[in-house]
């Protein structure tokens, strides 16, 4: 779903520039005169890129050159131009052409017309839409329910019901475009989010359904050299051995956990999405900790960044064992797990063999009822 798959801490690849494609943005946002200003951002190895243009009658335009592999931008409008600060943006494509944006109040509301990757993101988001719109319906459904009923088992397994037909309309809907366009470099992005959900053996055949073009692009290299880690963890897999350090230091290997269940966990303090989901994993690790069952959390909190993490830990009452090297994106677990997005875990029977991924909210409570039976 829109919030699932943007709530969530996603790792975006950064795409080079080669200068052999001139590209113009060009647009009008009412008519708005100085301080107000558009900035376009984009994401070059690693290195945010901000450009500004000051409107002038509501006007403006940004030209430049990028490759033949559209680049991933974000035009972002302030009012009192004070700075890029994602209150009000559209998300375009830097590519060979003219793309022009035209807006009678707000960035956000604006209509998009340019070059081929705009225009198959624009039909996209037009397949999205009414999904979207479910997603927020719900939502609204959730926080306009009074608590005493929004934490009741009834509605928690409502909820969890309708979330799952959501999941697997948007799942569908990826997978459609996916195979309707299979030269679009928006399939990487539709593609990225069926990963989150699925298994190596969905998500492979998809990837080689691509056209070379797409493959041998930056991100297409990137999603293609990612796609042997999925495969080693797969469900069925046995799960790649790991070695990283405690809390207070000591390492900790996986496979000291043999002989037992074991949810490795991966998360961070600075994660949302993984925050809120920590109170409903507490309660099923209470629920389940006798029942040879146990938790392996595994942080990508940031260098310099432990006193957060150990907080976090003791505010959400996470009772059981927390590794991390702290190193953030670069963490060298999350990369050998394939894991480009958190909160992400993965259920390992006492063999060591994947049983179960992505067990969030009810489904982690209904897989180890599966094994354990019902508490």
């Amino acid at each position: 779903m829109k919030k699932l798959t943007f709530a969530i801490a996603v790792l975006l690849p950064a795409m080079g520039f080669a200068q052999d494609g001139k590209y113009i943005v060009q647009g009008t946002v009412g008519t708005y005169n100085a301080p107000a200003k558009v900035y376009l951002q984009t994401y070059v190895k690693g290195k945010t890129l901000t450009d500004s243009v000051t409107l002038k009658d509501g006007k403006f335009q940004f030209s430049g050159s990028v490759g033949n592999v559209p680049v991933d931008a974000y035009l972002i409008f302030s009012e009192k131009g004070t700075g890029a600060s994602y209150k009000d943006y559209k998300e375009i494509y830097l590519e060979k052409g003219t793309v022009t944006i035209t807006s009678s109040d707000l960035l956000k509301n604006a209509k998009v017309d340019g070059p081929k990757t705009n225009t198959e993101n624009i039909q996209y988001q037009e397949a999205v839409k009414q999904v979207n719109a479910e997603d927020d319906a719900l939502e609204a459904k959730i926080k306009n329910t009074a608590p005493e009923q929004r934490n009741s088992d009834a509605f928690e397994r409502d909820i969890h019901s309708e979330t799952k037909a959501l999941e697997a309309k948007e799942n569908a809907i990826n997978k459609k475009f996916i195979q309707d366009n299979p030269g679009s470099f928006i399939s990487l992005n539709a593609l990225e989010s069926f990963a989150y959900s699925n298994d190596y053996a969905d998500i492979a055949p998809l990837y080689n359904g691509l056209t070379d073009e797409v493959k041998q692009s930056e991100r297409g290299k990137e999603f293609g050299d990612r796609l042997p880690k999925l495969k080693a963890v797969a469900i069925g897999a046995t799960a790649p051995e790991f070695a990283e350090a405690d809390t207070s230091g000591k390492v900790i290997n996986l496979s000291s956990f043999r002989g037992k269940y074991v949810l490795v966990d991966f998360w961070a303090s600075w994660c949302g999405p993984c925050r809120r989901e920590n109170p409903h994993v507490v309660k099923t690790f209470n629920t389940y900790k006798g029942k040879n069952f146990t938790i392996l959390s595994v942080s990508l909190d940031k260098p310099n960044a432990k006193d957060k993490w150990l907080a976090a830990i003791h505010k959400d009452g996470l009772t059981w064992t927390h590794v991390s090297d702290l190193q953030f994106w670069k963490s060298k677990t999350a990369d050998l797990y394939g894991v480009r997005a958190i909160p992400q875990n993965f259920l390992i029977d006492p063999d060591g063999k994947i049983v179960g991924k992505n067990l969030m909210g009810l489904d982690l409570t209904d897989k180890l009822a599966e094994i354990f039976g019902k508490i």
